[in-house]
């Protein structure tokens, strides 16, 4: 699907919808921590403004100072790039909400989910609301699942069915683990916070394990 036209109608319709959302947002809110570790909105904002231009170089540029790790080049360039204007970060958000390319070392077929998923990271801290439709979640959930680094969702849920109850998505075996899409696709980007939204054996050995921690 990422190199079909349906796929790119459903990246542009999500960053589109973002940057209404952050339109929407108090000085206050923008400063808020979002769901992804370490980021504020403003750093999630300064993320999904960048990953359609950013260059394999600007990568590269900021490697020492990250120490070559690809978690903390993304970290930096995100908190650089969040500590823009907001009017601006949004302006970037809508300008590129067609662009299908990214840096080469990265991948465009992580452009979906990777807006989906931040546009949960940004408005559930927020207790706002920003729909996904089930399809787009389906097509999320099927690229992380596959593809290894750096969530590793089969691996951590090994052991679980995941059964999607909005689409036709099932993976795994053992005790299940159902509910919307959405919910399944935070989870398997390490995201607890739709726990309560998950049902099934496997939900609940899920919630007592996040409890006592």
């Amino acid at each position: 699907m990422s190199d079909s036209d349906s796929y790119w109608s459903a990246v542009r319709s999500t960053r589109l919808r973002i940057a209404d959302l952050l339109e929407e947002l108090t000085p206050a809110e923008w400063e808020q921590e979002s769901l992804c570790r370490g980021w504020r909105v403003r750093d999630v904002a300064g993320h999904l403004a960048l990953v359609p231009t950013i260059t394999t170089w600007d990568m590269i540029a900021v490697a020492p100072r990250a120490r070559f790790s690809p978690d903390r080049i993304n970290t930096v360039l995100a908190r650089r790039h969040g500590s823009r204007d907001p009017a601006d970060l949004i302006a970037a958000i809508r300008s590129h909400a067609d662009t299908r390319r990214t840096a080469k070392m990265l991948d465009t077929r992580n452009a979906l989910f990777d807006a989906i998923v931040h546009s949960q990271d940004i408005a559930l801290p927020l207790a706002l609301q920003l729909p996904i439709p089930a399809e787009h979640s389906h097509e999320g959930l099927r690229r992380v699942w596959t593809m290894g680094w750096p969530f590793h969702a089969e691996r951590r849920l090994a052991g679980f069915t995941l059964r999607a109850t909005d689409t036709d998505w099932t993976v795994g075996d053992g005790p299940e683990i159902a509910g919307p899409a959405l919910a399944l696709l935070l989870l398997s980007t390490g995201r607890t916070a739709c726990l309560d939204t998950l049902h099934g054996d496997g939900a609940d050995q899920l919630k007592s394990s996040h409890a006592n921690h």
